[in-house]
């Protein structure tokens, strides 16, 4: 069991595939533990080397609250969420364990609780940056994007610093049809992390919506540079390539997508990109005809010409 406590953030999301358009659905992943330092009373060695057998008592709100971060570590969210509450139960004043119980709702897919224990922590620490942020999320998630944008600028008010709270901001304003404020959003938390292969697959998703696609082009470019295993970079860049009549690298990337759509394990995105991946190559074919088409009845046009 560990002892000293921890908070724990639902951070940066990548978007899924959609058919031809640039349409994002967001799935969540959880990232490094936030510590914070409030430590339990951890037993003591004997005089002789031997460790005392521990005391039977009650457990105290810290000791339920340690447990919680224990069983989220192990993935038991509904556990912790139950030890959480017994950590509320006999300290309901600490922003903390709502916070920590929020993740386990919001990791479970229940936004709604999650929203409420966000809100309570906010409600008991007013400056509770990462409760805005997560809240931001959570608001996102349910599709009340405005109330997200509203969340997302008071995190960024009290951590300015953070770039995951511009691309949390930036997703709801994308979602708003604010394209450019969701690229000036994206653009900063590129400024304040560089190598956030997120940040550029976004911004490219808002470029494209604009129909700036050699914008999205490079953006996609960077992003896949940065991180190599994300298909539904390659799988919106093909369509990109496809759109400024780049056939064949389009069909590229497409193809790669598939391959890593495989390898990950999600047969519904490998399916649409099998679809795309079709289409596109039947249009590159009908082209063809067509050109070969027009190619045959000018030669024949020319040889009615030079038989008058």
């Amino acid at each position: 069991m560990k002892y000293g406590r921890q908070l724990f953030r639902i951070l940066t999301l990548i978007a899924g595939i959609s058919a031809v358009n640039t349409a994002a659905y967001a799935r969540s992943s959880l990232l490094t533990p936030f510590p914070i330092a409030q430590l339990t009373q951890q037993s003591q060695e004997s005089e002789e080397g031997e460790r005392e057998e521990p005391e039977q008592k009650e457990m105290s709100a810290v000791d339920w609250y340690n447990q919680g971060v224990d069983k989220i570590e192990a993935g038991d969210f509904q556990g912790a969420i139950a030890d959480f509450t017994r950590a509320i139960e006999l300290n309901p004043e600490d922003p903390d364990s709502y916070y920590n119980r929020a993740y386990a709702y919001h990791a479970l897919g229940n936004y709604q609780p999650a929203i409420d224990d966000y809100g309570k922590a906010i409600e008991l620490n007013p400056d509770y940056a990462y409760a805005y942020g997560n809240r931001c999320y959570a608001f996102y998630l349910m599709k009340r994007y405005d109330d997200a944008v509203s969340d997302c600028t008071k995190a960024i008010e009290l951590e300015p610093k953070l770039a995951d709270f511009y691309i949390y901001r930036g997703d709801a304003q994308d979602a708003l049809d604010k394209h450019e404020e969701a690229i000036e959003d994206y653009t900063e938390a590129i400024r304040l992390k560089d190598d956030s292969a997120n940040a550029y697959y976004k911004r490219a998703l808002a470029y494209s919506a604009l129909e700036k696609y050699q914008k999205a082009l490079d953006d996609y470019t960077e992003s896949i540079r940065l991180d190599e295993s994300l298909a539904d970079a390659f799988y919106q860049r093909g369509i990109v390539n496809s759109k400024l009549g780049n056939e064949e690298e389009a069909i590229a990337d497409i193809e790669q997508a598939v391959k890593l759509f495989d390898e990950q394990n999600k047969p519904e995105e490998s399916k649409k990109a099998l679809k795309t991946l079709e289409d596109i190559r039947g249009t590159q074919e009908r082209e063809s005809n067509e050109d070969r088409e027009d190619t045959e009845e000018q030669q024949e046009q020319e040889m009615m010409n030079d038989e008058r």
